[in-house]
């Protein structure tokens, strides 16, 4: 591995949020409170919302940031009629790009959800700010670009997701030559103990009903398919700087254990932990140190079972599709991730059903054809095109 990604401490920095009112958002508010009460000094600096003003005034009226982006124009224009002090809301594009852009603050927590991800990551990097990163769509569409622009701008970026965080946890002094695997485990989602035939005609709101995590729609979607645990290994690949090959995925329902690395000589190490979002945030906002909080801990006495199992790949087929994609390399991802994002959509509105999702991802990808050398404007065009082809069949 040429670059050492994570080296850089977080703490007393002065912090932007993109996704505030989001789970990841919210959290990391609520980590931010803690790292303050524990003596340390984090400043939030912007934050930035869609459509959810009534949770961003809250934030803002706790936390006093300077400037806050809100994606919905209207929603922007009702906002600065409701709030006082000295906050500027700023709305459109190329306000964002400004945003995080912006000089007087040093780290970038992105928690957008999808693909709008990907521009304010990579103006971020070129700005030279520390990422905070809870967006697996950034490295799933872009891995080896966004790779090479942390290597040529000299920045440090740091995983948020439980299970990637766990992996750096479990790496912490060891030698990435020594890596023999990278096990990612997952919770199986709601319908780890269905058939196909039963999880057919799911719900929406069977689908939304995770077991195990609060978490946003889209998100809470994509682990009942399990393209979540799909995102999170071509996310792995590029964080880790590993074959795709060397990557598994096991079902473990309680969530506990959040990853695991299997080294050369056979040994194994876990990160444990309840699950709680707010633990991962805190350690990537304060890495490599780790500070006192009052997040839940874990009780062994209170566990009853750690148990695993192999995914079932024709029941997830989401997960297969990833693993295939990301070994097909090129921009294949690119698809797989637009297709994603509007079949989930088209879920939640309830013009397809479950397996409607997978039926689009795979047709999509049937028509592509694919590129291994690819600009960022390649990434924009094939994403938007993507998009436009699946939402004219509807």
């Amino acid at each position: 591995m040429t670059r050492s990604i994570f080296k850089c401490a977080f703490v007393n920095k002065r912090i932007g949020i993109l996704g505030s009112t989001g789970s990841i958002g919210c959290n990391t508010l609520e980590v931010i409170t803690n790292l303050n009460n524990n003596g340390y000094n984090c400043e939030v600096v912007f934050l930035s919302a869609n459509n959810r003003i009534e949770i961003l005034r809250k934030q803002v009226d706790k936390f006093h940031p300077a400037f806050v982006y809100i994606r919905n124009k209207k929603k922007a224009q009702e906002f600065k009629s409701i709030i006082g002090g000295k906050t500027k809301v700023i709305s459109g594009e190329e306000d964002l790009s400004g945003l995080v852009k912006f000089e007087h603050y040093d780290v970038l927590v992105n928690a957008l959800v999808g693909f709008a991800g990907l521009k304010p990551t990579i103006e971020a990097i070129k700005s030279g700010k520390y990422i905070a990163l809870a967006n697996k769509e950034v490295l799933v569409v872009a891995g080896a670009l966004v790779n090479k622009l942390l290597d040529h701008h000299n920045i440090q970026l740091i995983p948020i997701d439980s299970e990637h965080s766990a992996i750096l946890q479990c790496l912490l002094g060891e030698q990435y030559k020594s890596i023999s695997k990278i096990i990612l485990t997952a919770s199986g989602g709601p319908f780890r103990t269905k058939t196909r035939d039963q999880i057919k005609d799911a719900t929406v709101v069977e689908a939304l009903n995770h077991p195990n995590w609060n978490m946003g729609d889209k998100i809470t979607i994509d682990s009942a398919t399990m393209m979540n645990k799909g995102l999170e290994v071509i996310e792995a690949k590029w964080l880790f700087n590993i074959d795709v090959n060397n990557i598994e995925v096991i079902i473990h329902p309680q969530s506990i254990i959040h990853s695991f690395v299997e080294f050369s000589d056979s040994s194994i190490k876990a990160q444990l932990g309840v699950p709680d979002m707010k633990i991962p945030i805190q350690f990537a906002l304060t890495y490599p140190e780790r500070v006192q909080s009052d997040f839940p801990k874990l009780n062994f006495n209170e566990l009853k079972d750690l148990t695993f199992e192999k995914p079932d790949l024709d029941k997830f087929e989401c997960l297969k599709i990833a693993f295939e994609t990301i070994k097909a390399g090129g921009t294949y991802p690119i698809v797989m991730n637009a297709a994603n994002e509007v079949a989930v959509d088209l879920f939640l509105k309830n013009k397809i059903g479950f397996y409607g999702i997978s039926d689009i991802i795979r047709k999509s990808l049937e028509k592509h054809n694919n590129k291994n050398d690819f600009s960022l404007e390649d990434i924009l065009e094939i994403d938007n095109q993507t998009r436009t082809e699946i939402l004219n069949s509807f």
